[in-house]
């Protein structure tokens, strides 16, 4: 894999994403403002690494372009690894700046299944609303992609913060394994629920937008 620009974008968005959900869940945020500042964050990277890499900052979402036909899987390899870097990353600086693992529920105070389907259903939100205002004919060249993205993430965080942990993305999910804040099984668990949430997610767009 040769680094590129859309490497590093994806490396520096992914870092935020990740960075930020530490900081904020460590801080006690979680129940208050911490969504909002996550939302945030990613329409911010979003607007500003978009017209580079896409700014999909998310393995599901990666996959979901791929099957959507806006991303090859010569490509693919390349963006996951970047993505998983920058959650590795961050994860190691918010265990330095806070001194501690994120303050999330353990994987023994949740529910798994409510917690699979939570992932599950806003994950597929998420690579939904990426697709269509991301990649659509019809929404080409719009200025509000970002700004739909991040909210969608940041209701996801308020609405099932509390069954999930919110994550939603698989490189999150390493990043809050990195910062003890969540078991090596519980990540495999979220993984393929995000996973097949990216599945659904594409099939859908090409049954609602034709040959788009």
């Amino acid at each position: 894999m040769n680094l590129n620009k859309k490497h590093i974008v994806e490396f520096i968005g992914t870092f935020f994403l990740v960075f930020t959900v530490g900081c904020a869940a460590v801080l006690g945020l979680a129940d208050k403002m911490a969504p909002l500042a996550i939302g945030s964050v990613l329409m911010v990277m979003i607007f500003a690494g978009g017209h580079v890499s896409g700014a999909h900052y998310n393995p599901a979402v990666s996959l979901a372009v791929l099957l959507r036909g806006k991303l090859t899987s010569k490509e693919l390899p390349g963006y996951l690894i970047a993505q998983v870097l920058g959650a590795v990353l961050a994860a190691l600086f918010v265990m330095r700046v806070v001194n501690g693992g994120a303050k999330l529920p353990s994987p023994t105070e949740m529910a798994l299944m409510p917690a699979l389907f939570a992932e599950f259903v806003f994950t597929f939100g998420l690579c939904y609303v990426v697709l269509n205002v991301a990649t659509a004919k019809g929404t080409a060249g719009n200025s509000f992609y970002g700004l739909a993205i991040g909210f969608t993430v940041m209701a996801g965080a308020f609405a099932v913060g509390r069954v999930s942990g919110g994550v939603f993305n698989p490189a999150v999910g390493v990043g809050l394994v990195v910062m003890k804040a969540m078991a090596v099984k519980t990540l495999l668990m979220y993984i393929l629920a995000q996973l097949a949430a990216a599945f659904v997610a594409s099939a859908v767009f090409h049954k609602t937008n034709g040959d788009d």
